[in-house]
């Protein structure tokens, strides 16, 4: 494929060219996705995402192929457990925050009746789109991923900072971060996924 690709997706491995390709800053409104990326994203903190992406389908493995429920569900032995998995990263506050945030997930399922239809609002309901030239240009936080881990803190999220969730936002295309030159950035300028 000789389309131009945002930078920090060019000369890298297959798998994080997907990534780029399928997935990131398409509009996400299903929740299981939406929880897949909170476990992936809150992992990551303090590593690359390349390096999450290499243990994806560990953490699919590990998390019960990320269906809340179940995970709401680990007991503190399961935790311990998944600390000695080398097929995820085996750090037990990031593994207990998981589940932590699991529980938390479904609190706000209960209330709004999706996490989708509570984290979109978040951004009136439209992906909110960049006309970034390039990636130094783009932000790691703003005023809506402020709001977002602010909220969500507060309703007792643990690993899931201002950084962290605008990575979720961009992921999940409640933002559209590609540059302009990326392929991606009009293709999804034009979908209404």
């Amino acid at each position: 494929m000789c389309n131009k690709r945002c930078h920090w997706a060019e000369n890298t491995f297959d798998a994080y060219i997907r990534y780029h390709d399928e997935e990131w800053g398409v509009p996400v409104y299903d929740d299981k996705v939406h929880f897949e990326f909170l476990i992936l994203e809150s992992a990551q903190a303090g590593l690359s995402w390349s390096t999450i992406l290499k243990k994806r389908q560990g953490y699919r493995e590990a998390f019960s192929n990320f269906e809340v429920e179940a995970v709401a569900e680990y007991s503190e032995a399961e935790i311990e457990t998944l600390t000695l998995n080398s097929a995820i990263i085996r750090n037990k506050a990031k593994i207990a925050a998981a589940v932590n945030n699991a529980r938390r997930f479904i609190e706000i399922q209960n209330e709004f009746g999706t996490f989708s239809n509570y984290i979109w609002q978040f951004v009136d309901n439209q992906v909110k789109v960049g006309s970034w030239e390039s990636m130094e240009e783009v932000p790691a936080t703003t005023a809506e991923s402020d709001l977002l881990a602010k909220d969500l803190k507060k309703r007792g999220f643990k690993f899931l900072g201002s950084t962290t969730i605008y990575a979720h936002m961009q992921a999940t295309g409640l933002v559209n971060d590609h540059t302009v030159d990326c392929f991606r950035f009009a293709h999804l300028k034009q979908s209404k996924t």
